[in-house]
Parts: C-alpha cells; sequence; structure tokens
C-alpha cells in the first residue's frame, strides 16, 4: 500500500504556547507521552483501506467549552479554553481533563485551491468516532448528525462553504455515558476501582476532510474466495448508474491481475495461486480501484486485503473445531481493553498503538480480543500486517438491570453500524454481540441479534454471548458458532455441540503490584501473587490447564486476562503505563506456541472411567437413624461421619440431621473421584431460601470445594455446582418441604446434571474436573480455603456412587416408602 503524508495539520501550525493548549498531568505517562504536541497529533493517514491522494488532517488544537442542554451553537465566537484533538475531554492529553455532559468544539480551517471544490469535486469531512451524540455545522449550517460512540461517519460540507478564507467548523457533543443506556464499553462517569474506567467523551479518532467527486467510491465490500481463488469485490457508488470500475491487484511490484466491470454488481477478481493470510504469513495483496463514467476516471482509491477464509471442521477426536484456511488452529488470545492512562480511550500515537499488537506476537498470542470496545482503522490495519486474529466485541451497555426499549432498538443500529464498518479486515475473525449479559434483555432476542449479525457478514463467526455461564446473562440461546465460558482464574471448559465451537472467553487474570507504575497506588486482580516468579509459575501452569483442556475438551480458544493494567486491574503483562514487563516473555511465548502447536484436534478426548459399582445402595451412604452420639454410620463402607454442631431431629423416614448454619458432618475421608464420573444424592430441607448459598454435600480439595450440591443463594436455585458451573433447578425451593437432590457427574459425556425430586431438571457442559484428595463433607462448602456456605436446614439418606446414574435409579432412589 502507498504511503501518504498528510497536509500541514493548520497552515503555520502554532506550538503549544502560542496555541493556548497545555497538557494535562497524567497520573502516568507511556514511553509516548511526551511525543505528543500541537503539530502531531496522530498525523497519519486515518483510512487505510480506502486511501485517496489528497487530504488534510483537522487533528491538532480546537478550541473547546462545556455547554448546556439546548444551548445555541456559538456561531463566530471564541471559546474559551483549548482541547488537544482526537484525545478525549477526560484524558490529560487533551489539556481539559475533566468531563462535560455537553460540550462545543471550534476551529477554522481553509481549502486547498487545487482541490477545486465547488467545481469538480465537493469536500467532505470526515470523523472517525465521537463519544456520543454529534452535531456538525459548518458556517452556521448544520451538516452532519450522527448518534454513537463507535461509529464513523462524514458529510459533506460543499453547500456550506464560503466562496473562499477561513471556513468555520463546530461540533456539538452530548455524552452523558453511564447516566443512559447508551453503549459504553467500560466506560463510568463515577470509575468503581474495580473492572470498570474513566469516561472518553467527545472527539476521541482523528478529524480530516478531502475532496471527492460527485460521482465516488463511497465503499469497498471484499470477500476473499479460496475455492474460486478470487476475491469478491463491490463498489458503493452512492446510487449512481452507467460507472464502469478498473480494478488491479497487486503483489507488491508485480500485476496479479486487471478486471473491468459494471460497478453495479460484484466483481470476481482473479487472484491465481494465491498466497493465504495466517499469523505465521500474514500476506496482503494490494488493491486499485478507479471509478470510469465512460472514459473519464472520475474517482481513484488504493486498498488491500488478505485471502483467507474461517470455518470449522471435526477433529481426529470428533470435537468441532476451528480452521482458518481449512486447517485446524488454536486461537491463543489475549484480553485488549484498549486503554491508555494518558489518552484513555485514545493511544497517544499510532506507534503506541501498535506497541500493544507486536507484544502479542512478542508474546507468542496469534489472536487479540478487542474487549468491549472498537478502535481507529489503523489499529486494524496494524493487526492485519502483523499476522493477528481479533475477536470483535460490541461495546455494552451499562450493567445493572435489563434496557427499556428505545435503548433496545439504538444498541442493535450501532451493532448493525460495527459490522459494516469492520467487515473488511482480513484480521477479524468473529464478533461478539453480548458480554456476561450486560445490556442483555431477552435469551429470545440475543438469538436472532446473533443470527442478524451472521446474515450481515456470514464470512466470520458470532459468539452471541460470551460468558453465557457467568453474571448477568440469560443463559445460552443456543444460537451462533460459538459456545464460550469464562472462569477465574480457570481455564473454563465448555465443550463444543455439533455446530459450535466452544472456546475459554476469559480466564487467568493473575496480579502483583508494581510500586510507581500503577494508577491507583495499589491494585487487585483475580488471583494476587507474591513475587514475579511465582507470577510466572501460575501462568504457565494455568495455560497447560489449556492445552490440556484443549485436547481433552475440544475448546478452541482461550483469552488471557489481559496484555496490560488498567487502573485498579494489575493482572496484566505490562504495568499499565507500559513501562514495566510483569513476566517472563522467554516463558509466556513458549507455553504459548506449545499450545498452538499441540492443540490440534487429535487429542483423545475424556478417558473412560469403567462403569463403576452397580446398584442403587451407593459406595457409601448415611442414613441418620442413630438418633443419639457424635457420629453417623456409614452404612455401606467405613467412612462414619464426625458431626459438629449438629443436631439429630427427624428425617424423610426415620431420623434425620438439622444444621443451624455452623455445624457440618465430616466424613474424614475422601469419597469420590471428582476426576471421573460420581454421583451424590440427599434429601435436603431448607429453614430459610434467602441469598446465602448453601451447601448439602461437598467435597474440599483445600480451596475451593470440587463440587457443590447445593442451595445457590446468587441465583435462589437448587444446584449441582463447580466453581463458575451451575446446573439450576427451575424453581426457588420452598421453605420447610423435603426435596430430593441428585448431582451426576459423567466424565465420559462431559455433563453436570441436577435431579429434583428423580427428575432431571438441568445439565451443563463440564468436559472435565480436576481430581481431589479432600474429605467429602456434609453441610457446608469450601470456597478460598474457607468453610463456607452452611446449610440452615436438614438432611437425610446421603448417598454417594463411583459412576453416574441414570434417570431411572434416579427416580426410584426420590420414592418414598
Amino acid at each position: 500500500m502507498v504511503a501518504i503524508t498528510a497536509l500541514a495539520l493548520t497552515p503555520g501550525a502554532a506550538t503549544a504556547a502560542e496555541s493556548g493548549w497545555k497538557m494535562g498531568k497524567p497520573r502516568l505517562t507511556t514511553p509516548w507521552t511526551n511525543q505528543v504536541s500541537t503539530t502531531n497529533a496522530l498525523p497519519e493517514y486515518p483510512r487505510p483501506q480506502l486511501v485517496r491522494e489528497n487530504w488534510q488532517n483537522l487533528n491538532g488544537v480546537w478550541e473547546f467549552a462545556g455547554a448546556a442542554p439546548g444551548e445555541v451553537p456559538p456561531f463566530g465566537e471564541k471559546l474559551a479554553e483549548k482541547i488537544l484533538v482526537p484525545y478525549p475531554t477526560e484524558s490529560a492529553l487533551s489539556g481539559i481533563q475533566r468531563h462535560e455532559d455537553f460540550m462545543w468544539y471550534r476551529r477554522t480551517f481553509t481549502v486547498p485551491r487545487h482541490w477545486n471544490v465547488g467545481r469538480d469535486n465537493t469536500l467532505r469531512i470526515n470523523f472517525g468516532a465521537v463519544d456520543y451524540k454529534a452535531k456538525v455545522y459548518v458556517n452556521g449550517k448544520e451538516v452532519a448528525a450522527h448518534q454513537g460512540g463507535y461509529g464513523a461517519f462524514s458529510a459533506d460540507v460543499t453547500s456550506a462553504l464560503k466562496p473562499h478564507g477561513e471556513q468555520e467548523i463546530i461540533v456539538g457533543v452530548e455524552d452523558r455515558a453511564d447516566a443512559t443506556w447508551q453503549p459504553v464499553g467500560k466506560q463510568r462517569l463515577v470509575p468503581d476501582r474495580g473492572i470498570f474506567y474513566e469516561g472518553a467523551s467527545g472527539i476521541w479518532q482523528t478529524v480530516w476532510m478531502e475532496p471527492v467527486a460527485a460521482k465516488h467510491v463511497g465503499t469497498l465490500g471484499m470477500v476473499p474466495d479460496l475455492k474460486s481463488s478470487t476475491l469478491k469485490l463491490t463498489v458503493d457508488t452512492g446510487g449512481n448508474s452507467g460507472l464502469t470500475v478498473e480494478a488491479v491487484v497487486r503483489d507488491g511490484r508485480k500485476v496479479v491481475s486487471r478486471s473491468k466491470a459494471s460497478a453495479s454488481g460484484t466483481i470476481s477478481l482473479p487472484v491465481p495461486k494465491a498466497k493465504l493470510w495466517s499469523p505465521d504469513s500474514p500476506f496482503l495483496y494490494d488493491l486499485d480501484v478507479e471509478l470510469k463514467d465512460g472514459r473519464r476516471t472520475v474517482d481513484k482509491v488504493s486498498s488491500y486485503f488478505g485471502m483467507r477464509e474461517f470455518g470449522t471442521a471435526k477433529g481426529a477426536d470428533g470435537k468441532l473445531r476451528f480452521t482458518l484456511n481449512g486447517k485446524i488452529l488454536f486461537l491463543q488470545s489475549t484480553l485488549d481493553q484498549g486503554y491508555w492512562p494518558d489518552g484513555i480511550y485514545t493511544a497517544p500515537t499510532d506507534q503506541a498503538l501498535r506497541f500493544d499488537l507486536e507484544q502479542h506476537k512478542v508474546l507468542g498470542f496469534n489472536t487479540v480480543r478487542k474487549h468491549i470496545k472498537t478502535e481507529p482503522d489503523r489499529w486494524y490495519h496494524h493487526a492485519d500486517k502483523l499476522g493477528l486474529l481479533v475477536w470483535q466485541d460490541m461495546p455494552s451497555m451499562r450493567t445493572g438491570g435489563r434496557p427499556p426499549a428505545d435503548a433496545q432498538r439504538q444498541f442493535q443500529v450501532e451493532l448493525k453500524e460495527l459490522v459494516e464498518q469492520k467487515k473488511n479486515w482480513t484480521s477479524i475473525v468473529g464478533y461478539v454481540p453480548f458480554n456476561e449479559g450486560w445490556g442483555e434483555w431477552s435469551r429470545e432476542i440475543t438469538g436472532k441479534i446473533a443470527d442478524d449479525v451472521k446474515a450481515q457478514d456470514p464470512t466470520r463467526l458470532v459468539n452471541a454471548h460470551s460468558g453465557v455461564n457467568c453474571c448477568d446473562s440469560l443463559g445460552d440461546s443456543g444460537k451462533g458458532d460459538v459456545i464460550d465460558w469464562h472462569a477465574y482464574p480457570g481455564p473454563a471448559k465448555p465443550m463444543p455441540d455439533g455446530k459450535r465451537i466452544s472456546i475459554d472467553g476469559e480466564h487467568g487474570g493473575y496480579g502483583i503490584e508494581v510500586e510507581n507504575h500503577m494508577w491507583f497506588g495499589e491494585g487487585h486482580a483475580y488471583e494476587m501473587v507474591k513475587d514475579q516468579a511465582t507470577l510466572n509459575s501460575r501462568y504457565v501452569q494455568n495455560q497447560r490447564d489449556v492445552l490440556a483442556s484443549a485436547q481433552s475438551c475440544g475448546i478452541s480458544g482461550s483469552i488471557y486476562t489481559q496484555i496490560t493494567d488498567v487502573e485498579h486491574e494489575v493482572n496484566g503483562f505490562f504495568t499499565y503505563d507500559r513501562q514495566v514487563k510483569k513476566m517472563d516473555f522467554a516463558q509466556v511465548r513458549a507455553v504459548n506456541q506449545a499450545i498452538i502447536r499441540n492443540a490440534d484436534g487429535s487429542g483423545s478426548g475424556a478417558p473412560d472411567p469403567g462403569p463403576g459399582t452397580p446398584g442403587i445402595d451407593g459406595v457409601h451412604a448415611y442414613k441418620f437413624d442413630e438418633g443419639t452420639g457424635s457420629s453417623a454410620k456409614d452404612s455401606v463402607g467405613t467412612a462414619h461421619a464426625t458431626l459438629t454442631n449438629a443436631q439429630w431431629a427427624g428425617g424423610v423416614q426415620g431420623g434425620g440431621l438439622a444444621f443451624a448454619g455452623n455445624g457440618q458432618a465430616g466424613t474424614g475421608a475422601n469419597l469420590v473421584n471428582t476426576a471421573g464420573s460420581y454421583s451424590v444424592s440427599a434429601w435436603a430441607k431448607l429453614d430459610e431460601a434467602s441469598g446465602a448459598f448453601q451447601t448439602v454435600v461437598s467435597q474440599d480439595t483445600g480451596r475451593d470445594s470440587a463440587f457443590f450440591l447445593q442451595y445457590s443463594g446468587q441465583d435462589q436455585r437448587w444446584a449441582m455446582s463447580f466453581v463458575g458451573l451451575r446446573a439450576l433447578s427451575p424453581e426457588k425451593p420452598e421453605v420447610g418441604r423435603w426435596y430430593h437432590l441428585t448431582g451426576v457427574r459423567d466424565a465420559k459425556a462431559g455433563t453436570l446434571s441436577l435431579y429434583v425430586d428423580g427428575k432431571k431438571v438441568a445439565a451443563q457442559n463440564a468436559c472435565s474436573a480436576a481430581p481431589s484428595t479432600g474429605h467429602t463433607v456434609i453441610g457446608r462448602g469450601q470456597y478460598g480455603g474457607q468453610q463456607v456456605d452452611f446449610l440452615r436446614g436438614a438432611v437425610d439418606d446421603v448417598r454417594l456412587y463411583d459412576r453416574p446414574l441414570t434417570d431411572a435409579e434416579v427416580a426410584t432412589l426420590a420414592k418414598r416408602d
């Protein structure tokens, strides 16, 4: 692609002192902070896939003022403050360093004479992104309005121009962030010292202008077709008819093919013996497009594309996996939030923008998840050039509650805009409409949205809801191409089904504090460690677990949290200021590349655990018919249970055991092989059903129970659970009523099931589970190494099995004599 340098930002651009602009004081500085000045605010060509020769950058110092709702635009008035565009108002680089709900931007510009605007050409002013509602005025005339903080938009301002001299542009912006239901991603008006951060209001991507013919190329649509070895090209001409396209595909200086066709349809451009794009070989072809009206060239643009294809196929182990160019590839990724301590949403320089992506390659990753944010076009261009696949999230609405109907509609409008504007990037592998249910309002609508995105761009994968097992998620819609779970520290272990691959959508999050390199002077992570050696070892072991999950469970990708620290989160490979490497990068690279190399679909899956012990008596059983004493007999085995703060009481049949929220019955033995198949059943009755967890039966590990047969206070349902995974009953249990509960772990099938009163009410995909040498316990659980979730209620007839029970066997157990 031809490199093009912008005209000067402003003819005779002023120094910072002359302009009146002064950088704010960032809490942390990056290696690029002090490279930013009034004359070089992101001067690079901003639209790498649709390049024209003539253009002028309008970044730089603008006038700025806060505003009131309904205020008349300040035409012809000098504004009191100076802001450096395109850095968000809250950022130090902007010079404003505060939030305004309403604001005005103002500057003047002149139109180069040789552009022939008003005669041969029109003038377009382009905005990479403005958060959130924007109105644009030129010389007092409104020329554009746009709603949405992440989409690009343009304005034909020709009719508003004066014949010559200085022209005035004013941009009015409204951004009330999470005070409304607008998509905001991680932005918050009040950051929570957790996973939500500073806001980023106003103009936050490049503003620029260009002369464009009346008949011109609006957009290009580029779809590689490996089967026919062609590029399917569509040229949007804004409805102008009778035009033709001449397209040249080049490999460097070598012409690969020339094509000429009507601009009204899809054109197949030959790419014989195509060089395929991949992370190991990110080859890109150059593309020149001329738009002609008869013999006259009316527009000329240059672009580029990669020949590659995304798909799915079953591996040798029979599990559905992701493929790139027809070959199984494991998507080894980080979570990339795209935040900067100096520019917040906007990287200080293009070198900085590229840096994070380059470090992904250094660390041995082949994929990046752009988390609940979008980036300027140049970020995707760098990903294309470097060979990094990209999961593209849709920025979410705020958390807490469900959005109203108007917000639902607007979210879908902005998602459609996102897909339309991103669908040419070679690197984007798929779209993620929802994360952990944030802003989700209907499971059925989530499925429909996934279908709509797939229809809009059928060449990529759709991950309907990342972290569908977590948080505010309304559950699996069954739609899209991906099953995605989150687990910290994880990894998550969802299994693919017949039509959807599975990925670990978030895991890891190991953190360490680095003095003088933290946003708040201290920080948190999903698991804090004491030193770098421990951080390295925890990461390496966690990634080995990812490989085991890929081989036995069939996950097609994993996403580690995260590439850099962000504000209070200190779980990055780099500190937030990008000044300190926090891990041994050689160790990280070695284990990451081992995963990509060996997660090839050849795994044989989980071993067959064998038939187990026949019969429904179980391998251990507790009837609780003693009525006295400090122990309960194991009527099948020898692991008699020692009672602590437990009372003998009436049971379903004969005696039972009652707990008042501080007791347990410890078996003193490891009764269940949690790495294999097993079942656990019990009669249980609750004295209260509030928001507190209560455990009927569990097995210790020293950290977290290997399983919980429990009442989930968060869901107010019965559950058979692993940490981060619950098979839940559909209804809240009644206080004082006896229920028969059975949890079944089938290692061969990779499932975790819950039965209530003899009927299966829930099942979860659960590929593997860690072995446990801890003791089996009745009446409490274990979490974070602590005894927790004590039962307030009673139990009777607890039985454990070394195999998965059948539906008929569970139904028999639930019958009362």
